[in-house]
């Protein structure tokens, strides 16, 4: 019997595990300039997304004063018994908050994502880190 004390193991593995991997996810666990930099890019684009969203309310909820104010008649017209600037404050900016803040969170989830594409990792929002 030859060979019999001559065997070979075979792990692709290991070939795998040689290879040094580089990509922005490493630029972010090492902490170095470019990661900083994608890093901030996520806080840039995070923050205009906020600022475009609270520019959307404020100019749709601060302007209706200025729309009473430049209609009168208006305060004095009543939608379903309910004076509609008690309509428009009172009960419909309360859906439209809500609407506004569901918009956010999809859209910086979206933004998440795509950073998290970018870097190389998978996201998964049902996963424990």
């Amino acid at each position: 019997m030859t060979g019999v004390n001559d065997r070979v193991r075979v792990d692709l593995a290991a070939h795998r595990r040689a290879r040094p991997r580089t990509g922005a996810h490493d630029e972010l666990v090492e902490q170095t300039p470019v990661g900083d930099v994608l890093v901030r890019e996520l806080i840039r684009v995070q923050l205009g997304l906020a600022l475009r969203l609270a520019g959307v309310v404020a100019v749709a909820l601060g302007g209706l004063p200025l729309l009473f104010t430049l209609w009168p008649a208006g305060t004095r017209v009543d939608v379903g018994g309910i004076p509609l600037p008690w309509l428009l404050l009172g009960i419909l900016s309360f859906p439209f908050l809500f609407g506004a803040g569901l918009v956010y969170t999809r859209l910086a989830e979206r933004n998440e994502a795509d950073f998290a594409a970018l870097v190389g990792r998978p996201t998964d929002p049902h996963r424990k880190p």
